[in-house]
């Protein structure tokens, strides 16, 4: 649900009219159905707050300061250079760039609170 939501907000309306800006970068092409797309994608971004859940459980990082700080760390050291290398290497607009590397920070601050929550 969080993963859903965060997509939603941060990949798919922020900024949205950007994607429109290089529509030969993306696979669906205008009337296509990108319902499997859409599941592959929900499906990564549940894997991805499970892994970092076992990540803070793993580290005992289940303190609120903690987990914001796990999540700080993550997001720096894996979403944020994966994403603006493929802003300098992809034909993107970097808006997108901001709003997808914010949508994974929302991501795993949310994860790690909940999964914090639940496990305490």
């Amino acid at each position: 649900m969080a993963t859903s939501f965060t997509d939603w907000i941060f990949m798919g309306k922020l900024f949205h009219e950007k994607y429109l800006e290089t529509p030969e970068t993306w696979r669906m092409k205008p009337g296509q159905s990108n319902t499997r797309s859409v599941i592959a994608s929900s499906l990564l971004g549940v894997l991805s707050c499970a892994a970092f859940i076992w990540l803070a459980r793993w580290t005992d990082a289940l303190t609120v300061r903690s987990e914001l700080h796990m999540a700080e760390l993550v997001w720096v050291a894996a979403a944020v250079p994966i994403i603006f290398s493929n802003i300098v290497w992809i034909k993107i607009h970097p808006l997108l760039g901001v709003s997808h590397s914010l949508g994974w920070l929302a991501r795993f601050v949310i994860s790690g609170l909940i999964g914090g929550w639940l496990l305490r």
